[in-house]
């Protein structure tokens, strides 16, 4: 099943909780290995999440400038592909992050 994240745009809590999600889903990646755009975009469709790139590349930015990730470029085909890493800021918030999730959802399941 392929749920739409546009299907809670107008559900602030929905759409505040899902990004929150994706936001932890990145981190996660982007502590494995390099990530970029269109790789993110088809983990979470492999979760069932159809992220738009108008949705993504901001919160990729928005993780970049906080600090949770840095980014290196690379031309790839003729175009510049943006590469994502985590950063010791990040891996801090992934660790942090990471029991609290298994406790609320282990309480909410």
């Amino acid at each position: 099943m392929l749920y739409r994240l546009t299907i809670s745009l107008n559900d602030t809590m929905m759409r505040n909780i899902f990004l929150g999600f994706i936001r932890i889903h990145i981190l996660h990646h982007a502590n494995e290995d390099e990530i970029f755009g269109v790789a993110i975009m088809d983990e979470l469709r492999r979760h069932g999440y159809s992220i738009s790139a108008g949705t993504l590349y901001p919160i990729l930015h928005s993780l970049e400038a906080e600090g949770y990730l840095t980014r290196r470029n690379e031309v790839v085909n003729g175009k510049v592909r943006k590469y994502y890493r985590i950063t010791e800021k990040g891996v801090n918030a992934l660790e942090e992050a990471k029991p609290k999730i298994k406790e609320l959802v282990a309480e909410v399941l």
